[in-house]
């Protein structure tokens, strides 16, 4: 099993930037961000390929935030810029563990998240 574990969230104000670490345990494959906010479903942010090669956006952020890998760290990222405050919410990194197809639409290992709250 590979553990994934979030850092980086915070309170930052509308406008302002933060970058999202998600540290994996193990060897992982097709990668992604996503986010809940309360009242709402889980929603998709944004994937990457194991070669970090390929990457796949949500419309919401599209232009915004940048999702990138370190795969000799075992990391990946989430750089966002332009934060609005709908943007708050949990954001949780996964991970496919084996070869697949892209763009992934399920995934095997969750971490347990990091709060962001973009204020007005």
């Amino acid at each position: 099993q590979v553990q994934l574990v979030e850092s980086g969230g915070g309170l930052v104000q509308a406008g302002g930037s933060l970058r999202l670490s998600c540290a994996a345990s193990g060897r992982t494959y097709n990668m992604g961000w996503f986010r809940q906010a309360p009242e709402k479903e889980r929603e998709f942010v944004a994937a990457i390929s194991w070669t970090g090669t390929s990457t796949y956006y949500a419309d919401s952020v599209k232009g915004r935030f940048t999702i990138s890998r370190e795969n000799a760290k075992n990391m990946m990222y989430l750089q966002m810029n332009s934060l609005k405050p709908e943007d708050t919410a949990v954001y949780v990194c996964a991970a496919v563990k084996g070869i697949s197809r892209w763009p992934s639409y399920e995934y095997d290992y969750w971490g347990q998240g990091t709060q962001v709250t973009v204020s007005s």
